[in-house]
């Protein structure tokens, strides 16, 4: 019994290489597929809050439409109809509801 189980570890050893390319084939798929876009999102969100300027439009994470109306060092006041002024922080900003909308506008005029 013993011996038969020997003889199974020692002819499973020769798969060793096979699996750790298999392992190595995963995780780079995870990094491509998920981990890199991730990170490039994440950097183009934080260029896009650094570029934002006074009078730009923007859309925040909640849903909240205006015009940027005062910049402050970490957050930023949005005018909205009818002269109403709300403070966010700059991190409510979202990138892909402000392109979005931004573009519908300009399709539009």
């Amino acid at each position: 019994m013993i011996y038969s189980i020997l003889l199974q570890a020692q002819s499973t050893g020769s798969g060793m290489p096979m699996q750790l390319l298999f392992m190595g084939a995963i995780i780079a798929v995870f990094y491509f597929f998920m981990i890199r876009p991730q990170q490039k999102k994440a950097k183009d969100q934080k260029k896009f809050v650094e570029e934002i300027k006074k009078g730009d439009y923007i859309v925040t994470i909640g849903g909240m439409h205006g015009r940027i109306a005062e910049i402050e060092e970490d957050t930023f006041i949005i005018e909205v109809e009818r002269g109403g002024r709300i403070k966010f922080s700059k991190s409510s900003i979202s990138l892909d509801s402000t392109k979005a909308v931004a573009g519908k506008k300009t399709t539009a005029s």
